[in-house]
């Protein structure tokens, strides 16, 4: 046994502070790691009815917003959709004073031949305004013997009913009216009966 040799005490004082100090690291490390387990923040009641309050109003201003938007959008929609089914409204009234110039000129007697070639190439201008309205969804409206309308004609005398007439009726068209689609351009000025 004496070749055993015993521990030294140098060696077993190291051993027990190699031990000592393993210990309490694992004590330090349990001990800070509970108080991080309960340090949990508390929320009251009222803190969160606040943010549950806040949440809420940021939802109803979104949902505003985007109703919003789609209102604007529908708006838009419609604007462009009216822009497109009335394209060219100002230019059909524009040439509807022509179009009466060249009735007018129509309504004149040609007596000699000269005369007679101008009212054919006054004939021609007409025909080929008068189709490129129709083209363009220009119409005139009837009116000479129809019910009297206020939205599609402007009364500028009334006579009394005769022979043949019913009251309310337009007996003489004195300017042609004409509309664009359905929208009126220019109502017919007539003659209606009482």
């Amino acid at each position: 046994m004496a070749d055993k040799q015993q521990p030294s005490t140098d060696d077993e004082t190291a051993a027990k502070a190699a031990t000592t100090k393993q210990d309490p690291d694992k004590t330090e490390q349990g001990t800070a790691a509970e108080p991080k387990a309960a340090a949990k923040p508390t929320v009251t009641a009222e803190q969160l009815a606040a943010v549950q309050k806040k949440a809420d109003d940021f939802e109803d201003k979104y949902l505003r917003a985007e109703a919003e938007v789609q209102n604007m959008q529908a708006r838009y929609q419609k604007e462009q959709a009216s822009l497109i089914k009335y394209d060219g409204q100002q230019l059909a009234k524009d040439v509807l004073p022509v179009i009466d110039n060249l009735e007018r000129a129509l309504a004149v007697e040609a007596t000699d031949d000269a005369s007679k070639q101008i009212k054919k190439g006054v004939q021609m201008t007409y025909d080929h305004m008068e189709d490129a309205l129709k083209r363009n969804h220009v119409t005139e409206i009837e009116a000479l013997g129809k019910p009297f309308d206020p939205t599609l004609h402007q009364a500028v005398q009334s006579v009394p009913v005769s022979d043949g007439q019913t009251a309310e009726t337009v007996v003489n068209v004195l300017q042609k009216g004409y509309q664009l689609k359905d929208r009126v351009l220019r109502p017919a000025m007539v003659v209606v009966a009482q």
